[in-house]
């Protein structure tokens, strides 16, 4: 049962980690880092991609064109993601560690069998295949870490396991940067099979928690009925807000992630730069924004300790809302809008940082028995949501002709989210439930 817990034993801080919880981290750390890798890869080779396939495809390269198909291999992805809530029910009844090593094997593969695409049909294939690996990653590695960490560690270690993510994003730009600026978009998609060696080695090396083997013997109960039980008493509205939550979360990508790159590429060329320069300028803007966003995730444990966990998402919401507005809505529109689009980019980023809050907040909310399938849910099934609002974006994208404005709506539902918080389940002060 997933009430209120007790609070933690006096004088209990700083407890020493021991070898295996280590190298659990880093595995979890290092297959977020890489699943953050392959998640932008797209973003950064959009531009370059579909400007080689649409003309095999049958289509005219376009920005519009390239707008809204952009905007409908990025739906087919976040449709992939939304059934990667397969992975929760399996980890629950199987184990967190080979179910989290599977997620890193599946979309490492399809990552790099992107780079084999003659046309975007198979593109989108090629991605909606790996998000059904990415999506489940951070639901097992978020999990992993809450179980497998000590309590008085727990909170900092989500803090510390989702900057990986965006760590992802400064590697896939500095790969941009050299890798794909001298040998295209499609070395870029190789460069993301690289996570199998780290799924192999969560797979031979790491251990599953102590909490999850002690409930063990409950996991035939939890398996098939896992989900079921997620939306019985005491988890209902906590799972029903969770999941609005994280889809008012996921429409942040468009303005943090996948369509800021082209955003840059097309202000760059406003401003003169050349086609190399400005890939070149777009892939150093991302990586302010990675900058950016690996700050919010470490401020986000002080914050949520301090004040709160709803409170500290509703800043971080709020700071969302602000800066997509000014960046798309505003500066993406100035005549020499580059600059101050980038500056507005690395507090996005930071705001952006918003997703740590769900790492260390979901277990909390939540039994053993039931954790990984919650992580899984309510991380995934907002994406369904997220794809469904993707194709209306690329219908405005390419009613407009521009991703300014349609990217910048996005901010609506970060206004959503804010007016969802109050519902939301506090767990400040309690401990990890069993």
């Amino acid at each position: 049962m997933a009430g209120k817990a007790a609070p933690l034993p006096p004088g209990k801080t700083h407890t020493k980690l021991s070898r295996q919880q280590i190298t659990g981290f880093w595995g979890a750390w290092t297959g977020w880092t890489l699943d953050g890798m392959d998640s932008v890869i797209y973003a950064l080779v959009l531009s370059p991609a579909l400007n080689e396939l649409l003309p095999k495809s049958g289509y005219k390269a376009t920005p519009a064109t390239v707008g809204y198909a952009g905007s409908v291999l990025f739906a087919l992805f976040l449709v992939g993601w939304g059934l990667s809530l397969i992975w929760g029910p399996i980890a629950d009844r199987f184990g967190r560690t080979r179910v989290l090593a599977a997620t890193i094997f599946v979309y490492a593969v399809f990552t790099g069998a992107a780079a084999l695409s003659q046309s975007v049909w198979q593109l989108g294939l090629f991605r909606l295949l790996a998000g059904i690996g990415i999506g489940g990653e951070w639901a097992l590695a978020g999990t992993y870490v809450a179980e497998a960490w000590p309590e008085d560690r727990r909170k900092m270690g989500a803090g510390y396991l989702q900057t990986g993510y965006y760590a992802g994003f400064f590697l896939a730009s500095a790969l941009n940067y050299t890798v794909g600026a001298h040998f295209g978009w499609r070395a870029m998609f190789w460069c993301g099979l690289t996570p199998v060696v780290v799924a192999f080695m969560i797979l031979f090396h790491v251990n599953e928690p102590e909490i999850w083997k002690q409930k063990a013997k409950a996991k035939a109960s939890a398996g098939a009925s896992s989900l079921r039980r997620i939306f019985s008493a005491p988890y209902t509205q906590r799972t029903l807000v969770n999941t609005v939550l994280l889809s008012a979360a996921i429409c942040g990508l468009w303005a943090g992630a996948v369509y800021a790159p082209t955003a840059i590429i097309q202000l760059a060329k406003r401003a003169g730069i050349v086609q190399a320069q400005a890939v070149r300028t777009s892939s150093l803007g991302m990586g302010l924004l990675s900058l950016g966003t690996i700050l919010g995730c470490l401020a986000v444990p002080p914050l949520a300790e301090r004040f709160g966990r709803k409170p500290t998402l509703a800043f971080y919401f709020f700071g969302m809302l602000v800066c997509i507005l000014l960046s798309f809505g505003w500066a993406f529109y100035l005549p020499l809008g580059l600059q101050p689009f980038i500056t507005v980019l690395f507090f996005l980023g930071f705001f952006g940082g918003n997703f740590a809050v769900f790492s260390l907040w979901l277990p909390e909310q939540y039994g053993t028995s039931v954790r990984a399938t919650a992580f899984a849910f309510t991380t995934s099934f907002g994406r369904f949501l997220a794809a469904a609002v993707n194709f209306g974006i690329g219908a405005l994208v390419r009613g407009m002709g521009s991703i300014g404005k349609p990217v910048a709506f996005t901010a609506i539902a970060f206004g959503i989210g804010l007016l969802v918080i109050p519902f939301a389940t506090e767990t400040r002060g309690g401990v990890l439930p069993e």
